[in-house]
Formats: structure tokens, sequence, C-alpha cells
């Protein structure tokens, strides 16, 4: 490809609305550019990058055996309203009905629509399969925002896989388990494998591919010395144990007029956080419950729907609370509650000399005993691990490091082969329902994740092997026949080597045109000028080391060859 025919409308500034490197670097250099909130159109640029991380996903899933597919975009609602999702997926799916009133939906995931396919799969001999589709996904984001890592339309590799029990299940998570591993290895982009919530998506066990970045959203907690890592959603670790004083017989009122806050109580009554019962209400599918925490934990809002399985949750509003404990946020607690369920965390359990809201403005009790007190319904883990807390596996201090989601897998079970009463005949000549995983990529958050760990001050560093381009021939002086003669044919030559080569035959100045190979990042770049040709050189320069030396003509091919070369 020639400069002066490509269209690559690269920036001097940054755009004013970028939050992230990777959006910022793609807008800068020419990759990208947003048709509205969550929409982005892909420039000559992305679409070489989209179709080199396309084409490594591809070779890995054929690797496991996978067979490609491509379904369609806009579903019935039927397939939706049968699985149970149609409501679950709430104001993310986006919905729409035909000229003769029928309600459709834009695919959020596929899940419904490969389990009708598998409808056809007549004996456990059919199975395994592994399917697999590139389809654009449509998601009703509330706030997108970083380019392309948070968006309403992409690009997603979703593979499913059909096996006749768990075990076969088990072998085909650990298979697209490796191949995820390849594929981000393969991209250049460090990701970790997580224990994940599985959500709306439901299913015994997920996992998810992690890109530590400063520009994720997702917060994971993991471990130096063991492997154990887990989204904050997810993770557990050891609390110490707490020596608790004998308390008081019976809980005792005392007067707390000015108190707010856990902190309020920390200030001015000197009861410590970990002392304190924080009380918080919520509404599980519309039904009001309590929560309980210790004072000085935070809720993961999701434990909470993965306990109790409600398909919407929001804390409860000041008149709603009002009316169910005659109190404000601030003097809420449980003792003597018993119209009301009660979930607490496992670090409540067993606690005494305890302090909580009296449910009465102004006031709070003291001397509380959790298990003579308070009617717990439900314990469960919900509280959000902090960095510092011991290991679950070792012991040893966890981390919490921000990261971007690049992929999830699960374990699906039969939960869609039951809804949409999908069965094949058995060994035992008896039908059974075929067990599910489901296996995704984003395609273009992949791209952004790669530009988030590689780049600098200049611009981007592509990896070579998904770099739009792997070269730049850059041609100093369009006007002179002997260096443009030689430039000419360094590109053929690399061309003929199936190198991806750029020459720059543009009418600009050095600095311009050096400036926006560093900007778009090209991994090599080859300097063709009338200086160096007179000592029969010319020079090449690698942008991930900024290192650049002096190469004569007729070793040049040979070495970019070498250059871009994987390693062993």
């Amino acid at each position: 490809m020639r400069w002066s025919q490509l269209y690559a409308p690269t920036l001097r500034d940054d755009p004013a609305d970028a939050d992230a490197a990777s959006h910022r670097l793609l807008v800068r250099g020419g990759y990208i550019r947003q048709l509205m909130a969550g929409h982005y159109s892909l420039l000559p640029l992305a679409v070489r990058v989209r179709a080199k991380i396309i084409d490594i996903v591809r070779e890995e899933m054929a690797r496991i055996g996978a067979q490609e597919f491509v379904l369609p975009a806009m579903h019935p609602a039927d397939i939706w309203r049968r699985s149970g999702r149609w409501d679950v997926m709430g104001e993310e799916m986006f919905r729409l009905k035909d000229r003769k009133g029928a309600e459709l939906a834009l695919g959020m995931t596929h899940e419904e629509i490969f389990t009708t396919l598998s409808q056809e799969l007549r004996s456990y001999r059919d199975l395994p399969q592994l399917w697999y589709q590139f389809q654009t996904k449509f998601r009703d984001e509330p706030r997108p925002k970083s380019g392309l890592m948070r968006v309403r339309e992409f690009t997603m590799k979703d593979s499913y896989s059909f096996d006749v029990d768990l075990d076969g299940l088990d072998r085909s998570f650990e298979s697209h388990r490796q191949a995820y591993e390849r594929i981000f290895s393969r991209l250049g982009i460090p990701a970790i494998a997580v224990q994940a919530s599985s959500g709306s998506m439901g299913g015994s066990a997920s996992v998810e591919f992690m890109c530590p970045s400063g520009a994720g959203e997702d917060l994971v907690a993991r471990c130096g010395s063991c492997e154990y890592a887990a989204n904050i959603e997810k993770a557990t670790s050891v609390l110490a144990p707490v020596a608790d004083g004998a308390g008081l017989p019976t809980p005792e009122r005392f007067d707390t007029p000015d108190v707010k806050t856990i902190d309020d109580l920390v200030v001015q009554h000197g009861v410590a956080a970990d002392r304190q019962i924080k009380t918080l209400v919520y509404l599980l599918d519309e039904k009001l419950t309590l929560v309980l925490l210790r004072g000085d934990h935070n809720l993961v809002e999701q434990k909470l729907l993965d306990l109790t399985g409600a398909l919407t949750v929001r804390p409860g509003q000041p008149d709603e609370i009002q009316a169910a404990l005659g109190a404000s946020p601030g003097s809420l607690g449980a003792v003597g509650v018993s119209d009301l369920p009660v979930i607490a965390d496992e670090a409540l359990r067993g606690r005494r000399d305890m302090v909580t809201g009296a449910n009465v403005d102004g006031f709070h009790v003291r001397g509380v005993e959790v298990a003579r007190d308070i009617v717990v319904g439900r314990w469960a883990d919900l509280r959000e691990v902090v960095a510092g807390e011991p290991c679950p596996l070792c012991s040893a201090p966890v981390e919490v490091v921000r990261a971007i989601e690049i992929g999830h897998i699960f374990k699906l079970g039969d939960k869609y082969t039951s809804a949409l009463d999908t069965t094949v005949l058995g060994a035992d000549s008896v039908r059974v329902r075929p067990v599910m995983g489901s296996y995704g990529i984003g395609i273009e958050r992949a791209l952004a994740a790669v530009v988030e760990t590689h780049h600098d001050e200049l611009g981007i560093v592509w990896p070579p092997q998904v770099a739009p381009y792997q070269v730049a021939v850059v041609l100093l002086n369009v006007d002179d026949t002997a260096t443009r003669e030689v430039a000419e044919s360094i590109y053929e030559q690399l061309g003929a080597e199936r190198v991806d080569v750029l020459l720059d035959d543009r009418r600009e100045r050095p600095g311009v045109k050096f400036r926006d190979v560093e900007l778009i990042g090209i991994p090599c770049r080859v300097t063709v000028g009338a200086r160096g040709l007179a000592n029969g050189t010319v020079e090449v320069t690698t942008r991930a080391a900024g290192e650049t030396e002096a190469v004569p003509v007729d070793d040049v091919v040979e070495h970019v060859r070498q250059l871009l070369a994987p390693a062993p």
C-alpha cells in the first residue's frame, strides 16, 4: 500500500473526550471515528488489525475442532421468552417490532439461537459439537465510554459446546480455556484467568480472562504467591479472627443524635467500624430485604444477585425505608425485625457485643449478639475483598488490580437445552439433554486492550502479528530518482516476501512522516535517503526498542524479516 493512497486521517492533538489511552490513540492515529455514543466506524487501519485478530482467533478455534457459523443478528422474542431471558436482560436489550407487530430483539448473545440449531442433533454419537461465529452484538449500554472498550455495537467471537454429559463439558471447557490462553498470548495481551460470576448467563462456573490495565473497569483480586485470582464480584479472602467481649444480657439503646454514618459513630462514640453492624435496605425483585455487613466492609451487589437469583436489585428509597422500619438511613438495624427477610455476611457469624441502629432516628443499640438478637434467614459471603487481606488458598496478602475483561467462558449445563426442550438419544436409548458451554471474546475490545498495553508517549506500539502494516518504507525525497528507485525496490521485495508493507511516498517533511509512523505504531521503519545511500545503506528503526541502525541496501529485506520473525 502507498501512503499517498491510504485513508488514515491522523490528528496532531488528543480528542477532548478521550479518557483511555486506546481511545485517544486510535482516534489520533486515524483508526476509528465516533458516529454516536457507543457506535464507532472502523477505518482502514483498524479493519486490518481487526482482520488479523480474527485470523488468530479462527486458527485457534480450528485447532480445537470448532466449526464456524454465521447466525442472524435479529431474533424473535419468543425464543428469548422460552429461555426466561427476555425479562432478565432488561433495558440492555434493543427491542423492536416489525411491520406486522412481531416483537424482535437485536442479539446481545446467541445461546438461544445456537440451542435452536442443536435440535437437529439426533444421537449421543453426534456429540461433542463445538460451534462458533463472528457476529455483531448490540447492547444498550447506559454509559458508553473509553472508545472501543464500552460500546453498544461490537463484534463478538462467541462459541458454544454441546456434550452428552458433564465430563464432556469439562473437556470442552478446558479446550477453550487453553485456546484462549494461546489467543491472548499471540495477540500480545497479558491475560490472567480469574474466577467470575456467571450473572445472567447462568450455569455452574465461569472464568474471565482479564488484562491488567489502569483503563479497566473491573477489579481483580489476585495472589502473588499462588494461582488464586478472582473478579472482585466473586473474590473471597480470609479474615483475621476477632475477640469479642461478653456483651450485655440484652441490647441497650443509647442516644446518637448526630450520627448518620459508620464514621460518625467511630468519631463521636468511639465504636470501631469492625464492631458495627451495617444495615442496608435493598429491593430484590421489588421485595424489601435487609442486608447486614460489618461496618468496615462494602457490599458486592453481584454476590447478592448470585445468592438470591433475583432478576433486579436496587437500594431502597428513603420513603420505602421509613415505611418499613420507621427510621432513616443512619439509624437502621435488624434487632427485633421479624417481618422482613434478613441476609447477613459471614463476617458477622458468631459476633457479640456489636453496635447497630435502633430503627429510631437518633438512636443506636449496643451489646448486640447476632445469633441471639437478629433473625438471620441466610448467611453468605457478600463483602468486597480489600488489598492486603489473606489469600483463601495460601494466606499470602492479595492485591487488587484494575483490569479489562477480554474474554469470558461459562459452563452453562442444561439451562438452555432444558428451556428449549432439546434432547438426543443416549447410549442406553434413553433421551438425554445435552450440556452446553459458552465462550466469548470481544474483538474490538481485544484490539483496544492491545493498545492499552502497547503504547508510549509517541503513539501505539503494535506487536508485529497484529499491526496494520509491519513495515513502513519512508522515502525522504520523492523527487530524487535514485532514492525513489531504491525505496520502490525494497517495497516490492518486502511485498514479495509476504510482509505487510506501507510505502510512505507522500510529499511531506521527514519529521511529519516519522511522527505518523510512530503514532500509528508500525513495528519497523526503513528510511531511505540520499545521505545513507551515498554509503550504500538505509536506516532501520524498530518501534518498540526505538533503536536505529544502518543496514546495507542488499541486506535490508533479510534483516527486516529477522526482526519480524516471532520469538521461538
